[in-house]
């Protein structure tokens, strides 16, 4: 017998269509129908869902089947649940996160989306393998080694810790296939299926695609001009068990906003408070003129910091360096062996070599001065438009007003040829997406095509396309 389909919004009530006669079983049946009125509509982002008893005692069914439902959907990303709160319809559900696909590369599509950090500045590929041709031994590069990195490897990971404003030695370095992989072995190997990790409420996308994958729960943080608020972080803490924290606090993606030295104090005295495991991924940090001292360094016996190199430069090169305390190293290292065994010897040998020979450096130093030429001509084209950003900065963020919302105006900008990504993609589980989106200056090397996007996103917010543009 089937269940009765109401399937409306109702004193918050909300019931589901649910075959009790089918094969399969009924909480996974519960999350099928959660996710199929979700994207038929009937379920919007940030709706309040029944109580697992109330839903329990509409459906005629045990509380703790609709328990593994609500866990199999918010496993899914459809649901998020917060305690004294309640259950809520994800911010994002029903729409795309992953920050890769096939689309943005569609003919005639202006990517602003996607941030591919001035690739084009990035040191002469052929020049750096011929210098490794002529080693002794480059063939050695081709040999099984170390998951740690090799001991010379991770000598220069510490110094590029030290661009971070990281003091760090060798033997904390272990080398990782970019940053991406990095927060897989941490995730996979420091924590379990089911904990919480307390998050900024808008935060990197592939942070939430590799949390749902390995069935972790994101709790989402509250933040201000200064970024996490260590008052919500406390009380986010006090109300659920949360196991650790992921943070940007230097040029936070996707807000822009850089924490200061005494928010990063607070923060850092909750997380001790809290015994929270810490992952600090400075990503766009070295886009920045100056360097604030990271949180791990406050704490560094328990959190990691990444190191990441591919914002720099090179980032079809993949390496990243995990500063890792010793009583994560082993579980770490073994994270790596089991996912990619180590990363290419030769890759790692190449970012080292520029690392060394004072290159990483100047093509950073480049980079800032070719993205604060960008940032001027968004600011001249976007006029009265209010975006945050640094001026030295790879993005910008550009707040929206009614009745726009960051989805509507991602689908806007993509029908008159231009790929951005909204605030839907970084909101974390219920909280409330805000009227925004993210804007990359630093795909393309044309600063004509650069021009080109920015003029159709402001004619979007004018309401000015021409008509031609208007009918793509």
């Amino acid at each position: 017998m089937c269940g009765v389909k109401i399937s409306i919004v109702c004193m918050t009530i909300w019931i589901p269509e649910i075959d009790k006669e089918s094969k399969g079983p009924l909480y996974k049946g519960l999350a099928d129908a959660i996710e199929r009125d979700i994207y038929s509509g009937i379920l919007h982002p940030g709706h309040r869902l029944p109580t697992h008893r109330e839903l329990a005692d509409e459906l005629g069914m045990n509380v703790s089947t609709v328990t593994r439902g609500y866990r199999e959907a918010e496993s899914r990303g459809l649901i998020s649940g917060t305690v004294g709160r309640g259950t809520f319809v994800a911010s994002d559900a029903g729409t795309s996160t992953p920050m890769v696909s096939s689309e943005p590369y569609s003919p005639g599509m202006i990517e602003m989306g996607l941030i591919n950090p001035l690739v084009f500045m990035d040191p002469d590929l052929a020049q750096g393998l011929k210098r490794l041709a002529r080693r002794r031994d480059p063939g050695g590069f081709l040999n099984y080694s170390d998951p740690r990195g090799l001991p010379e490897h991770r000598a220069v990971g510490a110094l590029w810790a030290g661009r971070y404003g990281f003091e760090a030695l060798a033997e904390d370095v272990i080398v990782c296939s970019g940053a991406q992989h990095a927060l897989t072995c941490c995730l996979s190997a420091l924590f379990r299926t089911g904990d919480r990790i307390a998050t900024d409420y808008l935060t990197y996308p592939g942070m939430k695609t590799l949390a749902a994958m390995l069935d972790l729960r994101l709790v989402p943080i509250e933040m201000d001009s200064d970024g996490m608020i260590a008052e919500s972080l406390d009380m986010a803490c006090r109300r659920n068990d949360i196991k650790g924290l992921y943070l940007v606090p230097g040029v936070q993606n996707p807000t822009t906003t850089t924490m200061s030295e005494a928010r990063r104090d607070d923060i850092a005295q909750i997380a001790a408070k809290h015994d929270l495991t810490l992952i600090e991924d400075d990503a766009y940090d070295l886009t920045g003129p100056e360097m604030h001292l990271p949180v791990t360094v406050r704490n560094p016996e328990n959190a990691v910091f990444i190191a990441g190199v591919s914002k720099a430069m090179a980032p079809g090169l993949r390496v990243a360096f995990m500063i890792v305390p010793k009583k994560f190293r082993r579980a770490l290292s073994e994270a790596v062996l089991s996912t990619i065994w180590m990363t290419p010897p030769l890759n790692v040998e190449l970012v080292s070599m520029w690392i060394k020979d004072g290159t990483a450096d100047r093509v950073v130093a480049a980079k800032r001065v070719e993205a604060e030429k960008r940032f001027r001509i968004a600011g001249k084209i976007l006029g009265g438009h209010p975006f945050a950003g640094l001026t030295t900065g790879f993005f910008i963020w550009l707040s929206l007003v009614e009745p726009w919302t960051g989805a509507t105006f991602e689908a806007r900008a993509r029908e008159v040829g231009v790929n951005l990504f909204s605030a839907e993609k970084f909101t974390v589980g219920g909280a409330v997406a805000p009227p925004a989106v993210r804007i990359s200056l630093c795909h393309t090397a044309d600063l004509s095509e650069l021009k080109k996007g920015l003029t159709r996103i402001r004619e979007i917010l004018t309401n000015t396309l021409p008509d031609s543009l208007s009918r793509l």
